[in-house]
Formats: structure tokens, C-alpha cells, sequence
């Protein structure tokens, strides 16, 4: 059964749209899940909150008691600095722990038993403490030997400790809710992945059975019109125009839409790592924790995971904007050149912020000068491609021993044109690949970066067809220059030439 136009749109939209639906269930279970563990982390804070408010609240009035017991057997004063610090610090964890105990509107703490037990207790040490003042230690020590004293404190330790039970088993479900969102994330976040690739991988089959079927049918028409030369170059003529816009389409869904998922899965990554400064945090029970690691847990959930998030959404949106542009081109068969005036300026600065967090990482940077070379005619999607390809490039490649350093000018040619130069100062590429490189699958150099070869076959293709043309200068370890000449108003140039 040969591999018809609509057959190869139909299977295109189909791949697509299972791709769509796997990224919105990706980006919905991400964000769904990283608020959950927000809310969780949350829980677990006003947990140990409650937690340590009570466990003070137990240690300083054994504090007091102590320092009681020590004045009233032995008079001397030196017991009462514990027992007055304690005294005074008291008052103000009762209201700690009521303020803890009210921020958590599940939990209830008996305040109707536990009050009057402590102003009980409060007021035997201090009558005790009175009375060997006023040189009535026996009367004292009497108290204190009653069981009057020991009841009370017995009573606060049993609801201080049923309470701290309770928040101890809280505490670890918290944990346990933590973790489970985490790998629920990350599994998520793989198998959606392994998912994208799947579909792009029958995509590009798709595409390759097209072109061959293309390939097939070029063969055919060259034999049957072998003695019609002007039918053959227009029928040549479209299946070439034809292959250029398979080739594009197929750089497209391997090559640009790959790319936002490896920033969704590098940015889950750094989920994980953000989990281990809060796993530290909560998991300290009690224990002393340096102020780096207070502020790592801080920094994680305030910043990093906001960030994260923020980026997940901006990778998203790309990766939407790439399949909306995709479809479009599987429906029409031929993506048309749609000339509108563009600010070069916003759209450059626009496609340096994509590489932005990956230069500055490294103390790189990016400067962009365009003077009055600002205003432009010209198809925006083919030139977001173009410099999108070429700083991408430029980050890829790299010098491994200095930061990268990427200038864009741009300059007037008469009235009628004009010419961009892109330049880095990384790896550069050899005299003799000058040429080579634009060749589609054909690449430069020591070949240690991911790559199939068709990113600068690509962006001459698109310079091309926007009646542009692009050139490369550089030398090995010396950066690299690309320069592009365009016409500054395509309209003007497609009514001209007839295209």
C-alpha cells in the first residue's frame, strides 16, 4: 500500500497529538506533585514546630523543678538562677505551644488539663521557694516530700509525652508523604520522557518512508519524462522544494522539541537534589543544625523549587510552541513564508535568554548590538530557528578553558540589505569544514557533543529561502564568525524574483 500525503499527515498529526497529550500529562503530574510536596514539607514544619515547643516546655519545667528542689534542700542561692530562668521562660512557651497547636487546626492538645496543672506546679515551686526565704525550710522540704508536687509533674509529663508521641508518628507520615511524592515525580517525569522519544522515534520513520516514497517518485517522473526537459526540471524542481521541507520538519521533532525535555528532566533532577537540604532539615528531630543547613532547606523551598518549576513551565511552553508550529506544517504539507515587520533587537534578546542560564553558569556572557539595523521584514519563525541554531551551537561548542563570550551585530547594506554577524570565541572549527559543515550530517572537529549533523544544513536552508545567504570564518582554538546577508524586506524581494 504506497505511502500517500494523507496517510503520512494523518500518522504526523496522530504521533503529534499522543506526543501533546503525554507532555500536558508531564506538565500537569510535575506541577501537581511539586505542590503537593510543598504542602507536605509545610505540614512537617508546623509539626516539629508543635514538637519542639512541647519538648521545651517539658525541659524547662524540670529545669525549675530541679533548681527548686536544690534551694529548698540546700538553701543555697545558686539553685534559683535555674529556677527563675526557668520561671520566666515558662509563660511565654505556654504561648508557643498554644500558637504551634493552633496552626495545626487537626491537632488537639488538652490546654483544659494542661493548663491547670502547670499553674499548679508553678505555684507549689513558688510557695516552697517562699517559704526558705522566709526561713521556713523544713516546712518546705515537707512539700516537697508530700506527693503533691510529684503528682502534678507526673500529670504535664504524661500529656507532654502522649503529645509528643503523637507528633513523633505525624512527623514520620510527613516524611514518608515526601518521599513518595519525590519518586512519584520522578517516575512521572522518566516515563513521560521515554514516552516523547518513543514518538519521536516513529515520527522520524514516518518522515523517512515519506521521503523515500518522495525519493521513489522523483525516480519515476525523471524516467517517464526523460524527452520533456521542462517538465522535468518543474517536477524536479518541486521535489527538491518537497525534501527541503521533509528535511525541515524532520529536524524539527528531533531535534528542537528534544530539547525541552532534557531541560524538564535536568530541572526534576535538581527536585531531587533540593529534597536532600529539606530531608536534612526535617529529619534533624531535635538535633542542632548549622545555619548553612538551615538556610539550604530555606533556599530549596523559597527559591530553588519555585525556579524549577518556573523553568519546567518555560521549557513546556516551548516544546508547545514547537508542536503547534509542526502541525501546522503536516496539515498544509508546505510551511508558507509569512513576512511581518519584526523588531531584530527584541527578537535577539529573546533567543539569547534561552541560552542565558547556561552562559552566565560559567561566566560567560552575551552581547547583542544591532544599531539601526533594528527594523526588518522578514518570516519570525524562520529566524527564531536560525539564531536559536546558532546560539545553541555556540554554547555547545564552547572553549573548555575560558568562559564563553557570544556577540551578535548587526548592520545596514544600503537599503535594501542587510548583514548579521554571530561570534564566538569557542572551540572554532578548521579551514577545511568551512563548507562542510553547512552539509546535512555532516559535522567538525573532535565529535564529543550529541548532535546528528543538521543544525547548520538547517539554518543555511532557512537563510536561503528567506533569499538570504550565510558564511563561516574561523580558526581552530580562535572562536568562530557566521555572517548572514538578508534582504531587509522579503515581501519586496519574493514579488522581485517570483517566488
Amino acid at each position: 500500500m504506497p505511502f500517500t500525503n494523507s496517510t503520512f499527515a494523518r500518522s504526523s498529526l496522530l504521533m503529534l497529538l499522543v506526543g501533546g497529550v503525554v507532555l500536558v500529562a508531564i506538565v500537569l503530574s510535575s506541577f501537581f506533585l511539586a505542590r503537593t510536596t510543598q504542602v507536605y514539607f509545610q505540614d512537617v514544619v508546623k509539626l516539629r514546630e508543635l514538637r519542639s515547643a512541647a519538648a521545651d516546655m517539658q525541659l524547662f519545667l524540670r529545669a525549675a523543678e530541679s533548681g527548686q528542689r536544690g534551694f529548698v534542700l540546700t538553701q543555697d542561692a545558686e539553685f534559683l538562677k535555674p529556677y527563675t530562668t526557668a520561671s520566666a521562660v515558662i509563660p511565654r512557651l505556654r504561648e508557643r505551644l498554644k500558637t504551634s497547636a493552633a496552626n495545626l487546626g487537626g491537632m488537639q492538645v488538652p490546654f483544659a488539663e494542661l493548663d491547670p496543672l502547670i499553674d499548679d506546679k508553678l505555684a507549689e515551686m513558688q510557695s516552697t521557694v517562699e517559704m526558705v526565704q522566709k526561713g521556713n525550710a523544713v516546712g518546705a522540704i515537707e512539700v516537697i516530700r508530700g506527693a503533691y508536687g510529684r503528682q502534678l509533674m507526673e500529670g504535664i509529663t504524661a500529656i507532654l509525652g502522649k503529645l509528643l508521641r503523637d507528633m513523633d508518628g505525624r512527623i514520620g507520615t510527613g516524611i514518608d508523604d515526601l518521599n513518595d511524592s519525590a519518586s512519584a515525580l520522578q517516575w512521572i517525569t522518566i516515563g513521560g520522557g521515554l514516552m516523547i522519544i518513543l514518538v519521536i522515534g516513529g515520527a522520524i520513520l514516518i518522515v523517512g518512508q515519506h521521503v523515500r516514497e518522495l525519493q521513489r517518485a522523483r525516480s519515476e517522473v525523471e524516467e517517464l519524462n526523460a524527452g520533456l526537459e521542462e517538465r522535468v526540471n518543474e517536477r524536479s524542481e518541486d521535489l527538491i522544494q518537497a525534501n527541503r521541507e521533509i528535511q525541515r520538519y524532520a529536524y524539527i521533532v528531533s531535534h528542537d522539541l528534544r530539547a525541552p525535555l532534557v531541560n524538564i528532566m535536568g530541572f526534576t533532577s535538581e527536585l531531587e537534589t533540593m529534597l536532600k537540604s529539606i530531608r536534612t532539615y526535617v529529619l534533624a528531630d531535635g538535633t542542632p543544625l548549622s545555619e548553612s543547613e538551615v538556610n539550604e532547606a530555606r533556599v530549596a523551598v523559597e527559591e530553588d523549587l519555585p525556579e524549577a518549576i518556573a523553568f519546567i513551565r518555560s521549557s513546556t511552553k516551548k516544546m508547545d510552541g514547537l508542536i503547534n508550529a509542526i502541525l501546522k506544517i503536516s496539515r498544509d504539507g508546505r510551511r508558507e513564508l509569512k513576512p511581518e515587520r519584526i523588531d531584530l533587537g527584541a527578537l535577539l534578546e529573546a533567543t539569547a535568554a534561552s541560552v542565558y542560564h547556561q552562559v552566565s553558569e560559567a561566566g560567560g556572557e552575551v552581547n547583542i548590538s544591532v544599531g539601526q539595523a533594528r527594523g526588518l521584514i522578514t518570516d519570525r519563525f524562520s529566524m527564531e530557528q536560525i539564531f536559536g541554531n546558532l546560539f545553541d551551537n555556540a554554547v555547545k561548542y564552547k572553549h573548555p578553558d575560558r568562559p564563553l563570550n557570544l556577540s551578535v551585530k548587526a548592520m545596514a547594506i544600503g537599503r535594501a540589505g542587510i548583514r548579521i554577524e554571530v561570534a564566538d570565541n569557542g572551540r572554532g572549527i578548521a579551514p577545511e569544514d568551512h563548507e562542510r559543515v553547512f552539509e546535512l550530517f555532516r559535522r567538525s572537529g573532535v565529535q564529543d557533543q550529541q548532535g546528528e549533523g543538521i543544525g547548520l544544513a538547517h539554518v543555511r536552508s532557512l537563510v536561503r529561502n528567506l533569499g538570504g545567504e550565510i558564511t563561516v570564518t574561523s580558526t581552530m582554538g580562535g572562536g568562530t564568525t557566521f555572517v548572514i546577508r538578508l534582504p531587509a524586506d522579503l515581501s519586496q524581494y519574493v514579488r522581485s524574483n517570483g517566488s
